[in-house]
């Protein structure tokens, strides 16, 4: 068990740290993520500039979003402490495994065709008919993939975990009470996002509810590192 939650706490800590550098890139390069809803005529000139900076921001994105199905496993492992996995843990594994899924098929699109749109659409040759038509399909790809990655996955997926993750550690004490409480409260932040797909704009609330989770796993992690035992 010592083993397991030192790996997991090491696990947690690099999860808590990696997306500064994703936020970091993006946000010097495209102005992520306040960018994400910015029209074709603002974003693809953009990304066709900073197209080094996108892959590498966006790559160092994916790679944390690979490592959250490690960190769920882990951590309910942790959580689980002597016993064998309750239901409820097995759940929030697989709602995990699902999130990670779908925060990278978001992520996806910034490596791929979102490339290939911005070299189109600044190509001198494209006519703005074509031009029309390129916007289009980025707002269509764009609103689809963050439904699925940002909404679905980073929020409502990743928000069913860590609510049945606080919901065993306030059941078995595994971890401290106040630890809980806390993803409860960070299950609430991330829920929330789902708001955003009847309208409801929530601004840079987002970007509070994902620290907050961040903080958690950065706090988690340096429990578990006092607790190796």
């Amino acid at each position: 068990m010592k083993t397991i939650k030192r790996n997991t706490a090491i696990l947690l800590i690099i999860e808590g740290l990696l997306l500064f550098v994703p936020t970091i890139v993006l946000g010097g390069a495209i102005n992520w993520p306040a960018s994400l809803g910015d029209p074709a005529e603002t974003m693809l000139p953009l990304i066709h500039e900073q197209a080094d900076a996108v892959r590498l921001g966006y790559f160092a994105y994916l790679i944390y979003s690979v490592l959250f199905f490690p960190v769920a496993l882990m951590t309910a492992r942790v959580v689980a402490g002597d016993d064998t996995f309750s239901p409820m843990l097995k759940i929030a594994v697989g709602f995990g495994a699902i999130s990670t899924l779908a925060r990278t098929l978001g992520i996806i699109r910034w490596l791929f065709p979102m490339p290939i749109l911005a070299e189109q659409y600044v190509d001198p040759a494209t006519s703005e008919t074509a031009r029309e038509t390129i916007a289009i399909v980025y707002r269509m790809l764009n609103e689809y993939a963050g439904a699925v990655g940002e909404v679905i996955g980073v929020s409502f997926f990743a928000a069913i975990w860590i609510a049945l993750i606080g919901i065993v550690i306030l059941r078995n004490g595994s971890l401290p009470r106040w630890l809980g409480i806390w993803a409860l409260v960070a299950a609430v932040g991330l829920a929330s996002s789902i708001l955003e797909m009847f309208g409801v704009d929530l601004g840079a609330f987002i970007t509070v509810t994902v620290t907050i989770i961040q903080l958690w796993f950065l706090a988690a992690g340096f429990v578990l590192f006092r607790a190796r035992n």
